[in-house]
């Protein structure tokens, strides 16, 4: 079975200690929400575990299926089956959607035959029916990346691209961030639709209860000045809704 481990992990940006020591599993199919005030290291623990290289990793493991990734890059972890969606999705003119795809969708599955499609075209009909499942414009995918995008937009685009890359793990930095309903809705079916399918397991970072509605988290986890201070089930969601993060020790 598929397992990713954070073990005891301690991260520095520019030689300031942000996460002071995280431990965390995730098995297929969970989500997990992490929850916590700002500046508690939530997007810290994103981009540390995505490779990003402004965050060093000084202590602790990082592991999927037994495999540390720490000394791997952002894309051999990609390509190991990590997958991160930004809080703030770049735009990239000129660079077509389906273009940017499926270059992805290549890097990814690269040294599996199985995976590959025979032309183009091919590609694209399997794309354009991921985006009818997930509810994206099909007139999207032709554009450029992100390029006018609504923020609901860019998130559903996100959605669809985990979707088509087939992470064994991802990653949500606060993709609830700026939405409106009826997007956090769209986006957490979504959500809720790859997991489904391919077992995907999901650490989803965000500060409010609307989108855990949706998403319906196996585990909440309290994330507080670097460490992760509580752990529960829905009910822990609820509490903090009414009690804030002062009241967590």
């Amino acid at each position: 079975m598929s397992l990713l481990e954070i073990s005891d992990l301690k991260t520095n940006i520019q030689d300031k200690e942000i996460l002071k020591g995280v431990s965390l599993s995730v098995k297929p199919g969970e989500v997990h929400a992490i929850m916590g005030p700002n500046g508690s290291g939530k997007s810290t623990l994103a981009y540390a575990l995505a490779g990003h290289p402004s965050y060093d990793t000084t202590g602790g493991q990082i592991k999927l299926d037994g495999e540390d990734v720490i000394e791997m890059a952002p894309d051999e972890r990609s390509h190991a089956g990590l997958f991160l969606a930004f809080q703030y999705p770049i735009e990239i003119p000129g660079v077509k959607v389906q273009n940017f795809l499926r270059l992805a969708y290549e890097a990814r599955f690269h040294d599996q035959a199985e995976k590959k499609f025979p032309s183009v075209l091919a590609f694209r009909q399997h794309l354009e029916q991921l985006a009818d499942e997930l509810q994206v414009k099909k007139e999207l995918l032709k554009r450029g990346l992100n390029e006018g995008f609504s923020g609901g937009e860019k998130k559903r685009l996100e959605i669809l691209q985990m979707a088509l890359l087939e992470p064994k793990f991802a990653i949500l930095d606060e993709t609830d961030s700026g939405l409106d309903i009826d997007a956090i809705k769209a986006v957490a079916e979504g959500v809720n639709t790859v997991v489904e399918k391919y077992r995907t397991g999901i650490i989803v970072i965000t500060h409010y209860q609307r989108i855990l509605k949706y998403l319906k988290p196996d585990f909440v986890h309290v994330l507080k000045d670097g460490v992760i201070t509580e752990s529960g089930g829905i009910e822990l969601v609820e509490k903090l809704e009414q009690e804030g993060y002062k009241t967590l020790k």
